[in-house]
């Protein structure tokens, strides 16, 4: 009976060995010495317990550094740019586009409203509110009013008017 199972003796065994680490509640991250829980750690099918030997965090901390450094962002920067030129991609960008428009429709007024007005010169871009940059953005505090807006350059716009750090 046994003689014609495909399966060797050390091939189950491995396997039992693997399926019982997989029930195993905590695993230890190489990088931080942490013992964590399973779920701590992302999922990856080429390692034994089907999970990555580095817990979330520090494998987010590594991306961030990577993704900072100068080399990192260069390679980020060309990668990106890359992908975005494929058909899928520019597809699925068009589409997140018309959501949007559509979810925030008075946003969308609001922008195209100051665009035309810009461009008829009905309104002028004026410089930045806070470092007197030429290079300045509208940003709405009311989107009621299209035509009443603050300008800021892309960095102070998204400090000051939207809480990000760049």
């Amino acid at each position: 009976m046994y003689e014609t199972c495909p399966i060797s003796l050390r091939q189950t065994m491995t396997y039992l060995l693997i399926k019982r680490r997989m029930h195993t509640s905590l695993k230890t991250c190489f990088k931080c010495g942490a013992e964590k829980p399973l779920d701590h750690f992302y999922k990856h099918k080429r390692m034994k317990d089907g999970h990555l030997n580095k817990c979330k965090e520090c494998t987010k901390l590594d991306v961030a550094i990577r993704y900072m450094s100068p080399a990192g962002s260069a390679k980020v920067k060309a990668y990106e740019q890359a992908r975005f030129k494929t058909g899928a991609r520019k597809a699925k960008a068009a589409e997140y586009q018309r959501t949007h428009r559509k979810t925030y429709a008075d946003r969308y007024k609001a922008r195209t409203a100051v665009g035309n007005a810009v461009r008829d010169g009905r309104l002028f871009r004026k410089a930045c509110e806070i470092c007197g940059s030429e290079n300045s953005q509208a940003h709405h505090t009311d989107y009621t009013q299209p035509l009443a807006v603050r300008w800021f350059c892309f960095e102070h716009h998204r400090k000051f008017a939207h809480k990000q750090n760049i």
